[in-house]
């Protein structure tokens, strides 16, 4: 991460961390480490794709990077795993409230009803070799198969980039039905005056959901089922006069996902669903602590019409 350093990075995270995570988990915490330090190295570990063993070797060598954290010693990586397994979606979820709220907060147009992107995106599970897959492939043997993989559904501001809301499960599955969870969760941080989507969450009731529940304009492609089949409602008119330069737009959350694996990280790893679910949570996290420290770098000039 050539960008942002790994100072700014530490003291930016410290700061969301506690404003959502107390000191301590109870009176009878030991004291050696706050909640808030413990939750921004593991942001810090997404950030530069470190693992446990990793994470206690960077800061023992790191003394400024101690001094930012405020830490007295460093943390062994058994003290990051179990704080990974006790940390809760919820807590994740609070803390990239909080980033929404500085980015949206710190910019001119944070008032505005924010143009939303929902997608997914897969993750892979572990540091497996692809150079070592392609030698079993060369030397006449199967590639490794992978049955499952992690995906990752996002919300995102079009506009300012980064995350407003975000679910993690074990893939291959049809995310239709993911949307309204995800867009009414993003609905908590901004108001929402656009929500485009691909045709994986094309449906009669999403569309419903968004124009009635939250009173947004919808642009679905119309593209499930045959096209001899009669459809009704907005999906009709999705298929007979679709909104084209409205979702040229929805690109841009390709360019997310392309930064946030260039720039950060393209895995989730863990041996368990749970801990995967949680370092693709903290993936999201970590992007908008990026983006929070170069808010200015990501302002783009738009020449699209405001009003939907």
């Amino acid at each position: 991460m050539a960008e942002v350093g790994l100072l700014p990075f530490a003291r930016i995270a410290l700061q969301v961390t506690r404003a959502v995570l107390p000191r301590y988990r109870s009176r009878f915490s030991k004291r050696q480490f706050t909640q808030p330090q413990l939750l921004a190295i593991l942001c810090l570990m997404r950030y530069e794709d470190w693992t446990f063993r990793e994470a206690e070797v960077r800061l023992s060598e790191h003394r400024e990077l101690r001094q930012v954290l405020g830490l007295g010693s460093v943390p062994d990586f058994t003290t990051l795993y179990r704080f990974l397994q006790r940390l809760d979606d919820q807590t994740i979820d609070r803390a990239v409230g909080e980033t929404v709220r500085r980015l949206r907060g710190s910019l001119r147009h944070g008032r505005k009803r924010a143009r939303v992107a929902v997608d997914a995106t897969g993750l892979a599970q572990g540091a497996v070799s692809t150079f070592f897959v392609r030698r079993m492939h060369h030397h006449g043997q199967k590639p490794l198969p992978w049955r499952h993989w992690l995906k990752w559904v996002v919300a995102v501001d079009l506009d300012q980039q980064f995350v407003l809301s975000q679910l993690a499960r074990r893939g291959p599955w049809n995310d239709c039905a993911n949307l309204p969870a995800v867009v009414a969760a993003a609905s908590e941080q901004t108001r929402i005056g656009l929500v485009l989507a691909d045709a994986e969450f094309d449906s009669e009731r999403n569309h419903t959901y968004i124009r009635k529940r939250l009173g947004a304009q919808s642009v679905i492609p119309a593209k499930r089922g045959k096209k001899t089949w009669r459809l009704r409602g907005v999906r009709a008119e999705m298929r007979s006069a679709f909104p084209r330069r409205l979702y040229r737009r929805r690109a841009l959350i390709e360019t997310l996902f392309s930064s946030v694996k260039r720039k950060l990280s393209a895995r989730a790893p863990g041996r368990s669903l749970p801990t995967q679910m949680r370092q693709a949570l903290l993936l999201g996290l970590s992007f908008n602590l990026y983006r929070l420290k170069h808010r200015r770098l990501f302002l783009r000039m738009s020449t699209e019409p405001d009003n939907f």
